[in-house]
């Protein structure tokens, strides 16, 4: 179990939660007090993108009623438990985490999926973990939410039991993109076509990652293009391998710059990596966390004959940069 600033304790073999200001984030569904009520919304929130959004803050709406506010998902996928099939996601748990703070939420559930958990009954389901410990007041959901054995449970369900239990629940019609719903899916299939920008709106933040500045081969410096280097973590989806226009906040400055995802074929190194140029920076970097966030596809990751045809090939994409972020500094 995790916690982030929260006091958390155990009564009658449960987890307890008492409320602060700080969100609580745990793998264990914690047991309200008996006087406190919730506001609930469930769903896999990968991405946290604007639809999930629309549904955080009608959950939010509910603090004017004191209820404490929770975000209900699982630590994995439960396709990927289904069906054994790996899945690199949009967020980290950390990020998610972070980000649903950001949100306002009070209490982020990352309900591990185990073969007890995967076997539920909906109506057990809502019974032990909704009404039993977080005293469900508002349940909001979208209108393709399926949960329990077999998928059974749907907002109907919840609705009927709603009424035996007293709990309202709220069905809430999903954000569009033209003619398409906002979702997971939708992010995914833009992002692997490098189409940041739109994964961006339908996210409503740049698609970022995060890592530790490590010490590349140093052959940027050779060239005249010192870099920052990060591995980022295994299970997150990245767009397809190729040089970006990237802003990245390290401590408390920002760079603009160019970042390359891939391998370097140039220099054949074989991990993913993201390696970022950042304009006016001459600092030593190593060792610090870097956050680099995705504004624009530049080009496809290639191979150079020499290093002088790849530092040519940087002069006009650093160039190009310069100019994509002095136009967007403009418009702001």
């Amino acid at each position: 179990m995790f916690w982030s600033a929260h006091h958390l304790f155990y009564t009658a073999g449960f987890l307890e939660a008492e409320r602060g200001d700080i969100m609580i984030y745990t793998n264990e569904v914690p047991v309200l007090k008996a006087q406190e009520r919730s506001a609930v919304t469930l769903g896999k929130f990968d991405g946290l993108h604007r639809g999930h959004q629309k549904l955080i803050a009608c959950m939010k709406q509910k603090k004017k009623e004191n209820c404490t506010t929770v975000v209900f998902t699982f630590d994995v996928s439960p396709l990927v438990k289904l069906y054994h099939k790996p899945a690199k996601t949009l967020l980290t748990n950390e990020e998610r985490q972070e980000l649903a703070e950001n949100l306002g939420v009070d209490v982020l559930i990352a309900c591990p999926f185990t073969d007890a958990v995967m076997n539920m009954e909906a109506e057990e389901f809502v019974k032990e973990f909704l009404v039993k410990r977080l005293h469900v007041s508002y349940l909001a959901v979208g209108p393709d939410f399926r949960f329990g054995h077999e998928r059974k449970g749907n907002p109907e369900l919840l609705k009927q039991m709603g009424t035996q239990y007293d709990f309202t629940v709220e069905v809430v019609e999903k954000l569009t993109d033209g003619t398409r719903e906002i979702s997971s899916t939708y992010v995914r299939e833009e992002l692997e076509e490098g189409h940041i920008e739109k994964v961006n709106a339908l996210l409503g933040y740049q698609y970022f990652t995060r890592g530790e500045i490590v010490h590349g081969r140093q052959l940027g410096r050779t060239i005249g293009v010192p870099t920052a280097n990060l591995i980022p973590p295994v299970s997150k989806k990245f767009p397809p391998n190729g040089v970006y226009l990237t802003r990245s906040k390290i401590g408390e400055k920002e760079y603009d710059g160019i970042s390359n995802v891939g391998y370097k074929p140039t220099v054949k190194e074989n991990f993913l990596g993201v390696e970022t140029y950042l304009f006016n920076c001459n600092e030593d970097l190593y060792g610090q966390e870097a956050e680099v966030r995705f504004y624009h596809y530049l080009r496809p990751e290639r191979k150079f004959a020499s290093l002088l045809e790849l530092k040519g090939q940087l002069d006009i994409d650093m160039a190009k940069g310069r100019q994509f972020f002095a136009d967007l500094h403009e418009k702001l």
